[in-house]
């Protein structure tokens, strides 16, 4: 499988006049090329889109089911390979990878069905010579911007719903991490899609984007990432109102009840903040534990913690803990972590000797962190997080809170009166109950305050590329 990544324009792979290289963080080798673009092939990808838009919106929608479920098929045969690719261009476990891969293949299946579920209404008149009516049509173009630490799965979360709902697409992936998500998009295109409804440019994010959301087929941007940058979106996505839906950063709490089972809650923080290095926006990034049970949960999760395995990930035996994606991500943790510590921290886990030549990272757990550091304020995005103790229920709910953002938070307890009282007071847009791993494709996930607007996933994550026209006939 080609480790290049080319454009994708109007049906035509495209090298571009130069390339930049791609390196595998575990060891700074060079895996692969990404061409490199410029607003030039962004306003040439969105003419493509605009031009393939009246008639793929037009496509009956068993015509893009078939499509796109003939596309998802393709990702599942090859997940081993773009697994491979993934793992070595973004420092992912093997295993996780692959995972990825298959997971992004349900979200084409999932909205490949959904496409031909009835939608609309009619509603009930009030005169016998007039009908209502409301009917969903496709959005228009729309500009999808994906992150590096999830580059198959982000980018798969809009292109299915998007392209499910009649819309063309204009898409941006990480130029961190470009490789398994341009092999992807190839699938749609192997599995007949035609020319122009998705289109690929590479190069850098702000000039792309501000090609596409200058566009006037362009009506939706799309994005994943940090809250700054997402601000950015949004204020471009406002000069012409295209309709935003954002991802942005989180601060999730991860909380742990007297009650709560111990084997599992440890084991579900331990996914919860170190799959992929910590480098996930819903990851886990606070651990507030009831004091009754705050000195057990942190020795048994300090001692699971201590015993992980550093290393590549891209191995048939992968370590516990790959890379971070570079060495900005390596130091902007460490610096949180020192910060911390500078301000009165006590480190709770031990020192490690790290792999050479990759930006590998310590993992940390720290107690008695100051309300007013990074570490405890701020979206971590790698592997490290503070222990911080309550004493009862309100309490905790107003630590949870205690932040602007509000993506995802966690919540072990086997009190069910207890799931709901705090499932209605945590606000937060995604919670899991005695699960680290909420992501399904059929549930609308998104977050509140900071963390973004609009949902991705399920049928509202449909809706969010669509617009609602309403008739009123004579009759």
């Amino acid at each position: 499988m080609s480790s290049h990544a080319p454009h994708l324009i109007g049906g035509q792979w495209i090298d571009g006049a130069e390339a930049a290289p791609v390196h595998d963080p575990a060891d700074g080798t060079e895996v692969g090329t990404v061409a490199s673009g410029s607003a030039t092939e962004a306003r040439a990808a969105a003419d493509a889109a605009a031009e393939a838009a009246e008639s793929w919106g037009g496509l009956p929608a068993r015509s893009r089911s078939r499509l796109l479920l003939a596309a998802a098929d393709l990702i599942d045969e090859r997940a081993d390979e773009l697994g491979l690719l993934l793992a070595r261009e973004a420092g992912k476990r093997l295993p996780e990878a692959v995972a990825e891969v298959r997971f992004s293949a349900e979200y084409f299946r999932w909205f490949a069905e959904e496409a031909r579920r009835p939608d609309g209404a009619v509603h009930p008149h009030e005169a016998p010579g007039r009908r209502h009516l409301s009917v969903r049509r496709p959005a228009g173009v729309v500009a999808s911007l994906t992150p590096w630490n999830f580059p198959c799965s982000i980018q798969a979360r809009k292109l299915a719903p998007a392209l499910a709902a009649g819309c063309t697409v204009v898409a941006r992936v990480s130029e961190k991490a470009p490789m398994a998500a341009t092999q992807m998009i190839r699938c749609l295109v192997d599995a007949g899609v035609p020319d122009g409804v998705v289109n690929l440019v590479h190069g850098p994010a702000g000039e792309v984007t501000e090609a596409y959301l200058s566009h006037p087929a362009v009506r939706v941007v799309t994005f994943t990432g940090s809250t700054e940058v997402g601000r950015l979106v949004m204020r471009q996505a406002a000069e012409r109102v295209v309709r935003p839906l954002l991802e942005l950063g989180g601060n999730a709490p991860f909380l742990v009840f007297e009650d709560a089972d111990l084997d599992r809650a440890v084991e579900g923080a331990m996914l919860a903040k170190f799959r992929n290095t910590g480098q996930s926006c819903i990851a886990a990034n606070r651990f507030l534990v009831q004091q009754s049970v705050v000195d057990e949960f942190t020795q048994r999760l300090t001692a699971e913690v201590d015993a992980m395995r550093i290393g590549p990930g891209a191995v048939d035996d992968p370590p516990d803990l790959g890379p971070c994606i570079d060495a900005s991500r390596v130091d902007a943790v460490t610096d949180l972590v020192s910060e911390a510590v500078a301000k009165g921290a006590k480190r709770l886990t031990r020192e490690r000797d790290l792999p050479a030549g990759g930006t590998f990272c310590e993992p940390a757990l720290l107690t008695d962190v100051p309300a007013d550091s990074g570490l405890a304020r701020t979206e971590v995005f790698g592997p490290a997080a503070g222990i911080f103790t309550f004493s009862d229920e309100q309490e905790a709910m107003r630590m949870a809170n205690a932040t602007e953002l509000g993506l995802a938070g966690y919540v072990y307890t086997r009190d069910q009166a207890r799931v709901w009282r705090v499932a209605d007071a945590l606000d937060t847009g995604i919670i899991g109950v005695n699960d680290p791993l909420p992501s399904v494709a059929f549930a609308p996930m998104g977050g509140t305050k900071q963390s973004g607007i609009g949902r991705e996933g399920g049928v509202t994550g449909l809706e969010e590329f669509q617009q609602t026209r309403y008739l009123a006939v004579g009759i």
